[in-house]
């Protein structure tokens, strides 16, 4: 028997959905994705300064940081971010998308502005989970405003070059690194402080710019808004109309449904773990798989560089850019073929391609026929793919499940793929790096893209072609009325 709900409003029906998918593209839609999801740019700005600050902060004129110290601020954010995914992913489900997408990127600006103040391990461990726990709640707001406002037949682009702008703030924040963290140019206890202050500046002016997003109105009719759904709606309409200078075509598809306020956890582990059980199993495949691979090798590329090529630490850096790139451009190159070709196909397609490429590199690796150069080469060709397959786990995970649940969703397999990913992954190669033989980090390459490609064919045989529909034809909302 399903759990009680509680109703709050008589049964209603509405073509709010059906209007927000009929709509072309227009500059409304390009505000709500840069307003909203320009905050993984600039975590990757972000998180890639911090990557290069551990000598840094070992220096006796900064903080005098220990190697273990630098270790804990990696798990302090960590853990703040699997806690913010958590918390916020539920609360965005319960009270809306706006109200939350404007605290987690609050949170997030006050940790990294905090984090240029901090003035010992302690303090600037607590300022990274504070980041954490922002960044880790965005996370979960955004995919699903984003998704909630896209039209359907552009969802699967949008939503890949959305999650793949990571590595467009990383590319920037390798190239910051340079000036900032060069004591010839600016002060050794200065530059590391003025890398987090900059991050604070852009986390304000973005949050500045949320203001004109307005409330998902799917999420506003199914908790019992109609009218202030139909009042957002509306003036996206006048929006998108007035800018294209068309008369709207006629909206098709009314649903029908109960609106609620709050959906008891009872209602929705009911709904992850029974009716979808299969695609909770898929999306945690593809979300553990995804980041055991992006940590197994972002984490620790560095190393190998320096390690095995002789790279002086300085200069690991700049081979951070091509890497970055290779990142970017792969969504924006693949993104359309998930909305045309399909969903199942392509995230078979870019899951297996960039295992088989993984497992073809590390053995050229192991066999010492590549260089620094060609290894990072090698690595900007598999992320090329990887970057859609990470962006198209975030995606499924938004779309295979109901509207009252989707928050939480995206939240809890983040929180579970990052944990295992970011925790196992880093800590399996930096041992099979640091004891120096080629073939057992070849190992290590081999179950990373034996993973890969064991999701790639999950999603092929089990996943679902939600290209070109509507959410609500995905996934039906709890409240819906058969």
């Amino acid at each position: 028997m399903a759990p009680r709900r509680e109703a709050v409003a008589a049964a209603v029906e509405t073509d709010i959905p059906a209007r927000l998918d009929r709509l072309p593209w227009s500059r409304f839609h390009l505000l709500v994705v840069i307003a909203l999801g320009v905050t993984w740019a600039l975590d990757g700005l972000e998180v890639t300064i911090v990557g290069a600050l551990g000598p840094i902060l070992q220096h006796a004129d900064t903080l005098a940081l220990s190697e273990a110290g630098i270790g804990g601020l990696a798990s302090a954010y960590l853990l703040g971010a699997v806690a913010g995914a958590l918390a916020f992913g539920w609360l965005t489900d319960r009270f809306g998308r706006k109200l939350i997408f404007f605290a987690t990127l609050g949170i997030y600006v006050a940790g990294v502005l905090l984090s240029a103040f901090a003035f010992d391990v302690w303090s600037l461990a607590a300022f990274r989970f504070l980041t954490g726990v922002g960044i880790g709640g965005e996370y979960a707001a955004i995919n699903s405003a984003i998704d909630e406002m896209t039209p359907a037949r552009l969802r699967g682009r949008v939503a890949l070059i959305v999650n793949g702008s990571f590595w467009a703030g990383a590319a920037l924040g390798s190239g910051a690194t340079v000036v900032l963290l060069d004591p010839a140019i600016v002060p050794v206890d200065l530059g590391w402080r003025l890398g987090f202050g900059i991050g604070a500046a852009l986390g304000l002016l973005i949050l500045f710019t949320r203001r004109f997003v307005p409330e998902s109105p799917r999420w506003l009719v199914t908790h019992g808004f109609l009218e202030e759904g139909e009042k957002v709606v509306a003036e996206i309409e006048q929006e998108v109309a007035r800018e294209t200078g068309k008369r709207l075509a006629p909206a098709t598809g009314l649903l029908k449904i109960e609106p609620r306020r709050s959906f008891g956890f009872g209602l929705i582990f009911h709904a992850m773990l029974g009716r979808y059980r299969g695609r909770s199993a898929l999306v945690l495949l593809l979300m553990i798989a995804q980041a055991f691979l992006y940590n197994a090798i972002f984490f620790t590329y560095g190393l190998v560089l320096t390690k095995f090529y002789g790279t002086e630490p300085a200069h690991v850096g700049l081979y951070l850019v091509p890497f970055a790139i290779g990142n970017v451009i792969g969504p924006i190159v693949l993104g359309p073929l998930f909305d045309t070709v399909g969903r199942r196909k392509m995230i078979f397609a870019t899951y297996a391609v960039s295992g088989i490429l993984l497992l073809a590199t590390g053995y050229l690796f192991a066999l010492g026929l590549l260089s620094a150069v060609t290894q990072t080469a090698a690595w900007c060709m598999i992320f090329f793919f990887a970057s859609s397959a990470a962006s198209s786990a975030y995606l499924t995970a938004s779309e295979v499940f109901p509207l009252e649940v989707r928050a939480l969703a995206i939240a809890a397999f983040y929180a579970i793929g990052t944990g295992i990913g970011g925790v196992v992954a880093p800590s399996i190669f930096g041992r099979l790096i640091g004891g120096g033989e080629p073939w057992p980090i070849f190992w290590g390459y081999a179950g990373a893209a034996a993973l890969m490609i064991a999701a790639g064919v999950a999603a092929l045989l089990f996943g679902v072609d939600a290209e070109g529909k509507s959410l609500e034809e995905v996934a039906p909302p709890l409240s819906q009325i058969a």
